[in-house]
């Protein structure tokens, strides 16, 4: 990719996305090897050396959750009546949820509208 090209960011919403040009026949077809020396060939999508895959972290869980959920932390912390530090230090991997709040995120990521019901309910 040239370093003097300007380009355009373009969102699209998931109902009008653009149609797939993959020729998914053909990368079907590719032997380990060949798709292995395809990704070699392209400069701006290199495969991930293992000492950089090391270095990667995942995404919490729990912010995939939310994320999914479309809500900010704040929203998630209460209407889930979790503290939002906690939140937050789950969310950045300095605390891990213990088993009954490890619980609690899987029944929100099961269904969240029955919970956010359930909480709802409580403080009333």
């Amino acid at each position: 990719m040239s370093k003097s090209s300007t380009s355009k960011v373009v969102r699209y919403s998931r109902d009008k996305l653009p149609p797939d040009r993959s020729n998914w026949a053909r990368i079907n077809a590719m032997t380990d090897e060949e798709a292995m020396a395809a990704a070699l060939s392209d400069p701006d999508a290199q495969p991930l050396t293992p000492e950089r895959l090391a270095r990667m972290r995942r995404v919490s869980r729990v912010k995939v959750i939310r994320q999914r959920l479309a809500m900010t932390q704040a929203e998630f912390a209460e209407a889930f009546h979790l503290p939002i530090t906690t939140l937050r230090d789950w969310e950045q991997h300095r605390s891990t949820p213990d088993a009954p709040a490890r619980a609690l995120l899987l029944a929100i990521e099961r269904d969240p509208e029955v919970m956010r019901r359930l909480l709802a309910d409580r403080a009333a």
